[in-house]
């Protein structure tokens, strides 16, 4: 099943009066339920617009984005919200946890959005904070903990609305070797478990962790057809 689909996608940026950029250029790209896809590529590449398009955080100029189904290409921002914190958990390389909140607040901050009461939400939050290995740090905040504890966090919030698909942009970015190693392996124990992870990476190691590769340079998918590893 087809849970991200997108059909010759282009994105131009304008620049000013006379000058514009292409940074997609005939997007093609299918990702099933289930699935585990690192879309990788240099600085500049193409990848990180293409990740804002796949995460409703950006439209694309040209071309069709469905995702489970829905025509997302040119969704108003009310509509683009209430179906990113439904489908989609968002989890980047800075962490973006709030410093004076609580590791069980912080985690459970989209489902205040998503309208659930206090009770179930911290409920949430704590079974969450469990499936990543930090049910001894519910109150703790962020700068009681390390950097890759810190990232647990906030896959944890990413995991708490129970999203279609964990979108993970340089998720080791900022974190040691040892940390990253610990990171990668919950992402590879949710795929697992189901969860579709999409990477986001300009580093070959790390995107070997995938079960597909995804590479862009330039705007373009450069080996179409072929995403095995």
């Amino acid at each position: 099943m087809n849970l991200v689909k997108l059909t010759n996608i282009n994105k131009i940026y304008q620049l000013t009066d006379e000058l514009t950029f292409q940074a997609l250029k005939d997007i093609n790209l299918t990702i099933e339920k289930g699935e585990y896809v690192a879309i990788i590529g240099p600085s500049g590449s193409g990848k990180s617009t293409m990740m804002n398009i796949i995460g409703l955080l950006d439209h694309p100029t040209t071309g069709k984005y469905e995702l489970d189904g829905h025509d997302a290409s040119h969704l108003k921002e009310d509509h683009l919200a209430e179906l990113r914190n439904k489908k989609i958990g968002f989890v980047f390389q800075s962490f973006n946890l709030l410093p004076r909140t609580s590791a069980v607040d912080n985690v459970a901050l989209p489902l205040i959005y998503a309208g659930v009461s206090q009770t179930d939400r911290i409920r949430r939050a704590k079974k969450a904070l469990d499936s990543v290995g930090l049910n001894d740090k519910y109150n703790s905040h962020p700068n009681q903990l390390s950097g890759g504890q810190q990232q647990r966090v906030a896959i944890a919030r990413a995991l708490v609305t129970d999203p279609e698909i964990l979108l993970a942009d340089e998720p080791t970015g900022n974190l040691d070797s040892k940390s990253g190693v610990e990171v990668m392996k919950i992402l590879e124990d949710l795929n697992k478990k189901g969860k579709t992870i999409i990477l986001i990476t300009h580093d070959s190691v790390t995107a070997q962790h995938a079960r597909k590769i995804v590479k862009v340079k330039d705007g373009e998918i450069t080996n179409k057809g072929d995403y095995t590893k």
